[in-house]
């Protein structure tokens, strides 16, 4: 008598569906730049190449600019900035009202090192003050990656000065 022959059953299916949706879910927290490093904010900015800026539409081609980053203490209310890769000095907003990461507000001293914000609300930066500010326009950080890898399907910054 020979014993009877089951099908295989499928037991990695249900491993791959849970690893697939780990790795959806991983992909959106990066893609969303919620959690980040020590309270840092990045704002991945975008330039208008072969073409202008009409308000945050770009007549060129959009490529991916300069990553500003941003670092708040809440506990020494102070900002400390640069420019990711960059060899230009950092600098550092000493007289701030830091409420979290994303939601700051900072006097600037003369002599300061140029960056895009001295306020922050909401992860965006604010209140932006010609000569005191640098212009800037900027994309999420997922549309910014697509950019930086040579995906060019994009013709208008999500926001900016």
């Amino acid at each position: 008598m020979t014993p009877s022959r089951r099908p295989p059953r499928r037991r990695a299916t249900p491993w791959l569906a849970a690893a697939l949706l780990c790795a959806l879910f991983a992909l959106g927290v990066w893609a969303s730049d919620r959690v980040t490093y020590q309270g840092e904010r990045t704002v991945f900015t975008v330039q208008c190449r072969d073409g202008a800026w009409d308000g945050l539409r770009c007549s060129g081609r959009m490529v991916a600019g300069e990553r500003h980053r941003f670092r708040a203490s809440r506990s020494r209310q102070e900002v400390l900035y640069w420019v990711v890769g960059s060899s230009a000095p950092s600098g550092k907003f000493g007289d701030c009202r830091v409420k979290s990461r994303g939601n700051w507000s900072c006097n600037v001293l003369a002599g300061s090192p140029p960056t895009i914000a001295h306020e922050m609300n909401d992860d965006r930066p604010a209140n932006y003050v010609p000569g005191l500010d640098l212009p800037y326009r900027a994309v999420a950080k997922w549309k910014w990656a697509l950019l930086d890898a040579g995906i060019h399907v994009f013709g208008a910054a999500d926001f900016g000065s």
